[in-house]
Parts: C-alpha cells; structure tokens; sequence
C-alpha cells in the first residue's frame, strides 16, 4: 500500500528537495515542535535519546520495539514533519525484524535503519562493536523490505563496518546491503570528509553522515558534506546534550544560592511555550465549547 502523502514519501521528499537534507534528532514531541519551528524539514528519534531521556538507561539495546513506538506516536501525533527511527539491530531474528517496520510504520514512523551489528548492539561511536556477516545483514534488510505495509516506507541499512573493518569493507558491504534492498545507507563512524567523498561515490544510494558530538567522526558543514556527495546529515542528540547541561545547571544554581532569579533570562518564557504549543487557540476551544453546554 503506498499513499500519496504517506511519511515515507515525505521523507523522500525532503531529501530531494534538500540537499543535503539537515535530519534534526528530537527526543520527545515537544522537541519535535522546536526543530520544527527552526526549520527542519525532517525528525529523527535516536535509540540512546529513548534510552537515555525516556528511561534513563545507556544505549546498549535495553529499550524495547514497544517503548519506542510509543515515542514515535507521540511525535508524530504533533507534527507532520517525516521521522526517521532508530530501529538498533531489529529487536530480533528476520520474522522480527519484520514485525518491528510493520509496528514502527504503522506508528507513523517515516523510516527506519537497521544496523549491522550482533544483537548485543553497542554505540556506533564505541570501542568493542562485532558485526554480524554481511549475508545475515542482507538477511535482515530483506526481511525489512517484507515487513513494509507501506512501499515508500524508507529502509536504511547502517554499517558499522568502517571501525572494525576499514573503509573499503565498510563500502563493500553497502553495496550489498542496497542489493538487499536497503533505500539509504547510514555510514557510521568515518573519520574524514575524503572518507565520505569516496563512500558516496561508491554507493549508488543516498548516504547520511552522522555528526554526533564527542564521537569518533569530525564535526563537517553541511556544504562540505553536500559537497562530499552526501545527501543527509543527522545530529541525533545534539538539542538534547544542550538541554543537559542547561538543565543541570539550573538545577545546581537552585541549590547553590536557593534562587533561579540569575538564570531567567535564558529561560523560555511562559508566552513563548504557549506559542510553541498553541495553548490559547485549545484554551479558546475549551471556552467555546462551555459556552456552548457542552
């Protein structure tokens, strides 16, 4: 089944109208209202960002299919902006992996990807990763593309590869992941912009690059990287690291000097969260609706 304005093919959307297309991670829906107000025209929902901010876990797989579904429902049900899942290894064997695209579509989910990892996953930017072969990664990407009620429903396939095998397997195996059937290719961990360069020329699909802070990849402009050849460019937890420390510092200020009043004028204002909100427009229905009785 394939809709005209379905979320994959808005996401296909915005990564052709924009080159390379900026992909703003968001934690929960009212993140997902902020990056929209900046002009983002596409979302992304990190597995450490459920991981981390939802249930204050690390991001080595404890989160479960049902949990982030949950989070992109919320997300979805606030904007219209296409969101792209992180789906970590699947959740399972290949009838699994199909279950999670039906579940993650059907929730509203734009896309996922799906990595290369052994289940035991853990963050792209950490030392210890083990992949799976490359035929059990095609393997999975196929069962993806069966579990897609939806046919824009986008299929990212990341590899992991670059760090525990080299550039040139890391290309090797995403050519063969796109045979499999993947829509885009996530290449994770690269250590340069010529490194991109050739990842893009290798792969005849779309590649995103992955610039998250304090990793193990170089922090690239957009137009070097469009320069590059790479057409989408993430930034997973950028907004909520920012929130992080901004929060942590409120919190020792209030009980350092037992006041907040030096920290107001960095604070959002009360009129600017019921913009962002539309509080005034629900309050006015609210009002109308008691006058009318109801």
């Amino acid at each position: 089944m394939t809709e005209n304005h379905s979320p994959g093919v808005r996401l296909r959307a915005a990564a052709a109208a924009e080159r390379p297309l900026q992909v703003a991670g968001v934690i929960n829906a009212y993140a997902a209202l902020l990056a929209k107000r900046a002009g983002f025209r596409a979302l992304y929902l990190s597995g450490a960002g459920v991981a981390n901010a939802s249930f204050g876990l690390p991001d080595l797989g404890l989160t479960t299919l049902t949990q982030v579904a949950e989070e992109v429902r919320r997300i979805v049900a606030v904007t219209d902006l296409p969101l792209l899942v992180d789906g970590d290894t699947g959740w399972g064997d290949g009838l699994m992996v199909a279950h999670t695209v039906e579940t993650l579509s059907r929730a509203g989910a734009a896309g996922l990807h799906l990595e290369d990892q052994e289940q035991g996953k853990r963050c792209g930017h950490r030392p210890g990763k083990t992949l799976v072969s490359t035929g059990e990664m095609m393997a999975r990407i196929a069962a993806a593309v069966r579990g897609r009620v939806d046919d824009q429903f986008v299929i990212m396939a990341r590899t992991d590869a670059y760090a525990v095998e080299g550039l040139e397997a890391a290309m090797a195996r995403a050519r063969c992941y796109v045979e499999a059937g993947a829509d885009m290719i996530f290449a994770e961990s690269l250590g340069s912009l010529e490194e991109y360069r050739c990842f893009a020329q290798a792969v005849q699909a779309p590649v995103l690059a992955n610039m998250t802070e304090f990793g193990q990849t170089p922090l690239l402009t957009v137009q070097e990287l469009g320069e590059a050849g790479v057409r989408l460019v993430l930034y997973p937890l950028s907004a909520f690291r920012a929130m992080s420390a901004a929060a942590l510092q409120v919190y020792e200020t209030l009980r350092r000097e037992g006041t907040q009043q030096r920290l107001i004028e960095g604070m959002q204002t009360r009129e600017e969260l019921y913009e962002i909100l539309g509080y005034h427009e629900y309050e006015r229905q609210r009002d109308g609706a008691s006058a009318k009785g109801e």
